[in-house]
């Protein structure tokens, strides 16, 4: 049976890094050769948004174990977006990539329970097929154990938001209770799930979503949290670097994933790729911007323990 946290620590191993790649789609920045025809047409700013994402998985296959897509893009441009996000999704898993489906889902009961069959697992195990999903915590625990069963018996994963990026988290996140702020409390449920769930690779099924963005809270977490994988966001665009998300990962290098969506997606409008590259040759910028963070994150983290493959 696959278990989503082993399958992780070897398509790490594998690629020799740990990065990232989310696929935002935003058709204002889309290279010109894609935004092509009317923007109000959804069918057509969909299928621009299929061929920029698979295009970007064509060229970081090679090089990253895993890739993000984020649904709400998709979601935009209604059905004509989930056909093309189902698209992406199989373009991703048949060159070789884990899927983490950014969908930030959470509800009660049995609708919580059909947002993780519809997305978690494999191999007809789901209609989606994702090897992980986003979770939100904020309904509570019976919110979030319907996800966490289906994934246990699927071999899938989940990530939880427990330290997000964004500038806002502290107005709920950061409230102080009884035993300390209330992202402490969600870190406390994630790693007893995660501890439940071990691999043989030393990590449970059930990972965290902590952000680049608070480093030290993200090294706070990773002594309380030792047996959750961390996807980390906020790297790059949000001002996130190599050194601050340095303390998320265990001395193998491996137990955090480093997300980069925007500043990889969209490499060729950035000053130094734009001048080198030129927007016809947006792919190469997009590889470029991703062997720059490999050498970055090798060069400044444990990371660099790992074996280039």
């Amino acid at each position: 049976m696959r278990h989503f946290a082993d399958d992780l620590s070897y398509a790490v191993e594998r690629a020799g890094n740990p990065v990232v790649v989310g696929l935002d789609p935003r058709w204002d920045w889309l290279p010109s050769s894609l935004a092509t025809g009317d923007p109000a047409d959804f069918s057509r700013r969909a299928q621009a948004f299929e061929q920029f994402c698979c295009e970007i998985i064509d060229v970081v296959a090679t090089q990253v174990p895993a890739v993000k897509p984020q649904a709400a893009f998709f979601e935009e441009c209604g059905p004509a977006g989930m056909v093309a996000l189902g698209h992406v999704i199989a373009h991703a898993r048949q060159a070789g990539l884990l899927v983490i489906l950014d969908g930030k889902r959470n509800d009660i009961g049995s609708t919580a329970e059909a947002y993780a069959r519809g997305i978690l697992g494999r191999d007809g195990q789901s209609a989606w097929e994702a090897d992980a999903l986003t979770v939100s915590p904020y309904l509570g625990a019976d919110s979030l154990e319907p996800f966490v069963n289906i994934a246990e018996e699927r071999g899938a994963g989940l990530f939880v938001l427990v330290k997000t990026s964004n500038p806002g988290s502290h107005m709920l996140q950061d409230q102080q209770l009884e035993r300390g702020a209330v992202y402490r409390y969600v870190a406390e449920f994630v790693e007893e799930h995660s501890e439940r769930t071990r691999g043989a690779r030393g990590y449970g099924i059930v990972g965290a979503v902590v952000g680049a963005t608070y480093p030290e809270q993200l090294a706070e977490l990773r002594t309380a949290m030792p047996q959750t994988w961390f996807l980390v966001p906020g790297f790059g665009s949000q001002g996130g670097t190599a050194q601050d998300v340095a303390l998320a990962f265990d001395q193998r290098g491996l137990g955090a994933i480093i997300n980069n969506s925007r500043a990889i997606n969209f490499a060729h409008r950035r000053p130094e790729y734009r001048q080198r590259f030129g927007e016809a040759r947006w792919q190469e910028a997009v590889a470029a911007a991703t062997r720059e963070m490999i050498a970055q994150l090798r060069a400044e983290t444990p990371a660099g323990k790992i074996a280039a493959p």
